[in-house]
């Protein structure tokens, strides 16, 4: 069974079709609603008013931003999604902060007394979170008098309601598709094809992906020795001890080290503070933390990319939809966790959303500016709206955006990815005359294999690729690892504008 991000399925069909009477209604519906957007009211919409204006902008442009709608909107999402707000203060663009700064410590002071006065409360009563390392705060807000003094403040670069979690999506038929909770997760394992691997020495499995970017080639020069991978996503399964215990098994590098955190809190609260630990509970971390780093040894079972690599592992997410605001925050937090490491060269990302999610966009900025070469999915959804760009954290001109293609000569990307001119790289993960033959890995208990497939498995793979390069030239920066990334792959010096520089070459890579 092929297993795959599905969390945008049946997404904006009609923008991608002719004509139908659906796309009649949905055009008549945007129209009756484009006065929500454009005109200032007093009026308290319900989920379903605030869905239509999201699928009004994604059906006209592709994307949504809350930076587009008005005061009246945003404030009905916030009171929808627990009474919340998160607002990213400072100047343009300043996303995080160095250390100490009274200017932004300042403004930070202000929003909190200008709420605490429109809602009518004292600042200790307010209820707030506030970073200290990004520029981000979340409070919670009742009234709409609070969203309209905080638009006019001139230091707020961002308003976003990060507890509404109720969008939904309208499939060809107007059926309603809940866009949240379970999307990418398996944890059932599967038998493999013998066409879909190869056995080494001492007696690992070798998925056939690896033989279309000469990466067992490329182990002759390096194994990832000394590079260490963060991978932030559902965490890693406790069942499965060639991911824990025996992570240097084998052939692996024995003191080569594993660690687990979560920065994900399991809540309704959006204040909470009860972290749910670094425990995969939905399979989907599990099988990128193994397409990247799983041991070399003879237990039959798949081996990754690097599999000398050190690993650290996030659970920032209950799935790979970050729609709610625990896993906005887990993952914010994560990334800022990762960016503070000197050991992590490489962040793997293998989650996001449709739109850009401001408290996020920062702390992937944090980590950029400390080093970190970031690697992102493109997306994975259905067949039919595959179509839809690049999402978001991918679509950041910080991360690394990947994609997956079927092993056709002719560039044909899978199934369910996307593509686009954000694209960097892409990885071969599906077959194309087989499209439920994916990428073989290990699976999420003890004992097990499993296919998994779409842009995440892509992106891992691809990560693991430049833990292996980086581990052959250790002194190299970011910069010359990713420049060398792009001259070993199929597009080098002609990029396109679907598959960037297409297939990476790991042999050449690492030479």
């Amino acid at each position: 069974m092929k297993k795959t991000l599905t969390f945008l399925a049946g997404i904006i069909v009609l923008a991608f079709t002719s004509c139908t009477n659906d796309e009649v209604i949905t055009s008549t519906i945007i129209e009756e609603n484009a006065l929500l957007t454009e005109q200032e009211s007093d009026a308290f919409l319900t989920i379903e008013e605030i869905n239509t204006i999201i699928d009004q902008s994604l059906y006209k442009n592709g994307t949504f931003s809350w930076d587009e709608v008005a005061a009246n909107v945003l404030w009905s999402a916030a009171v929808h999604g627990s009474e919340m707000i998160t607002v990213g203060y400072g100047s343009k663009g300043e996303s995080f902060r160095e250390g100490k700064d009274s200017r932004l410590e300042g403004i930070q002071n202000e929003i909190i007394a200008t709420v605490a006065a429109s809602e009518g409360q004292t600042r200790k009563e307010l209820k707030y979170l506030s970073d200290d390392i990004l520029n981000v705060i979340d409070l919670r807000i009742t009234t709409l008098e609070s969203i309209r003094d905080l638009k006019a403040m001139p230091n707020v670069r961002y308003l976003e309601p990060n507890g509404y979690s109720f969008f939904t999506i309208q499939s060809q038929s107007g059926a309603e598709v809940q866009n949240r909770s379970s999307s990418g997760c398996d944890m059932s394992g599967s038998t493999l094809n013998t066409n879909d691997y190869r056995t080494i020495a001492p007696g690992a499995l070798v998925s056939w992906t690896f033989d279309n970017h000469n990466i067992t080639q490329a182990w002759g020069e390096s194994t990832g020795a000394g590079a260490t991978i963060g991978v932030i996503d559902t965490g890693i399964s406790p069942n499965q001890p060639l991911l824990n215990a025996d992570f240097g098994d084998g052939m692996s590098i024995n003191n080569r080290t594993v660690e687990k955190y979560g920065t994900y809190i399991d809540s309704v609260w959006w204040w909470s503070n009860n972290l749910d630990g670094p425990n995969d509970k939905c399979g989907h971390g599990t099988s990128m933390t193994a397409t990247a780093t799983a041991p070399r040894n003879n237990n039959n079972r798949p081996v990754g990319v690097a599999y000398d690599a050190n690993l650290v592992s996030y659970r920032g997410t209950a799935d790979v939809l970050l729609n709610d605001y625990h896993e906005r925050k887990g993952v914010s937090n994560a990334l800022r966790a990762l960016g503070d490491r000197n050991d992590v060269q490489i962040i793997s990302m293998s989650v996001g959303y449709l739109w850009t999610i401001g408290n996020v966009r920062d702390a992937v900025r944090y980590a950029h500016n400390r080093g970190k070469l970031i690697f992102a999915a493109g997306g994975t959804s259905t067949t039919i709206t595959n179509a839809y760009p690049v999402i978001f954290p991918a679509s950041m001109s910080e991360a690394i955006a990947v994609t997956g293609v079927t092993d056709s000569n002719n560039y044909t990307r899978c199934d369910t990815c996307h593509s686009g001119p954000q694209i960097e790289f892409t990885i071969m993960m599906e077959r194309d005359n087989n499209r439920d033959r994916t990428a073989a890995v290990l699976g999420f208990n003890s004992g097990d294999n499993d296919y998994v497939g779409g842009s995440s498995v892509a992106t891992a793979t691809t990560a693991g690729i430049a833990a292996l390069v980086w581990a052959k030239y250790p002194n190299w920066s970011r910069t010359q690892v990713l420049n060398r990334m792009r001259q070993s792959s199929d597009f080098y010096g002609n990029k396109s504008n679907t598959f960037g520089y297409g297939n990476i070459d790991a042999l050449q890579a690492v030479q």
